[in-house]
């Protein structure tokens, strides 16, 4: 970080004197690193006096703070999105292309959920190989705060039980059943089945959710855990889908489509998954906007936790 103190000869609201005191301070504060007693010893006034002097500079211009750093326009691109798709919160990431995507997202989704779950909270989670990897980094966490888990969709008690979270003593809820199910018969017949309606029913009352971000092509996770054919995903693609949630497929606006698989899911309700009031996504990567953007559209999450390539493509993709 540096600081900057501009010329205030003309149209100075100062006093010469002052002004020379302000700058005094502020170069000994910040620029020799000396703490806020050290530079009241030398310039012969009191720590409050120090205070004062560095906080007028700071609100008059006097002085300006510069962070030089990658994460300072990321935190610009953080407000960026914010405001341009009405969320909650976002959390930006500097892109370092050498570097996998998904051990970086997860690890800043692991961290933003250490920041914001709260002593007792229930977090609802879903399905994706960035949501199990923000899991392996923030468990070890979950214990001490006695923060209980409770899944979103079936298909999670595989990646969930290499997290250490999930035994016959842990907090964590799971739905015992695939993501998808063979018919949609069977998909309503375990829908019903009290303890799966007993998990789908707690999630809906969850405080924070966090959720990956599916894209629609043959490389998708879904195709790769056997969920999806390829050839289903080019169906999907060729009626408007641009990205799924919890295995449901919507268009570049947000809005569910109407398709069969949807009928073999056994997972939240989306109007039941809008309940929960923080509904963190994380997912980045430039294959991944038109799925981003549909789902910021649609409103189906309200936070964003995302790579600095990702938000910049998406501000200008979203206009």
């Amino acid at each position: 970080m540096s600081q900057t103190l501009q010329d205030t000869e003309t149209a100075s609201p100062f006093e010469p004197d002052e002004v020379e005191q302000i700058t005094r301070a502020a170069w000994h504060y910040y620029n020799d690193g000396l703490t806020q007693n050290e530079v009241a010893d030398m310039l012969g006034v009191s720590r409050i006096k120090v205070s004062r002097l560095l906080e007028k500079g700071r609100q008059s211009g006097l002085i300006e703070l510069r962070i030089n750093a990658p994460h300072a326009g990321c935190l610009t691109l953080q407000k960026q999105l914010i405001s341009a798709f009405g969320l909650v919160d976002a959390r930006v990431v500097p892109s370092a292309s050498e570097l996998p995507v998904v051990p970086r997202i997860g690890r800043a989704a692991a961290s933003f959920l250490m920041q914001k779950l709260e002593p007792n909270d229930l977090l609802a989670i879903g399905w994706g190989e960035t949501v199990a990897t923000a899991l392996r980094y923030a468990s070890p966490t979950f214990p001490q705060n006695n923060v209980s888990l409770v899944s979103l969709t079936g298909g999670v008690s595989a990646y969930v039980s290499t997290t250490g979270l999930y035994g016959p003593q842990s907090n964590a809820h799971l739905i015992p059943t695939p993501l998808r199910v063979s018919s949609q018969e069977l998909a309503e017949m375990l829908r019903l089945e009290p303890y799966v309606r007993y998990v789908l029913d707690m999630a809906a009352t969850a405080r924070m959710a966090l959720i990956g971000v599916g894209v629609v092509s043959s490389a998708a996770t879904l195709v790769r855990y056997g969920y999806c054919t390829s050839t289903e995903i080019e169906l999907f693609a060729r009626r408007g889908a641009v990205g799924d949630i919890l295995g449901y497929f919507y268009d570049a606006q947000g809005e569910i489509l109407d398709l069969d698989i949807h009928r073999h899911v056994v997972a939240i309700r989306v109007e039941d998954l809008r309940h929960i009031p923080n509904r963190a996504a994380a997912a980045a990567g430039l294959q991944k906007v038109d799925a981003i953007l549909g789902l910021l559209r649609g409103r189906l999450a309200n936070i964003l936790i995302t790579d600095q390539a990702t938000a910049e493509e998406l501000l200008r993709r979203g206009k």
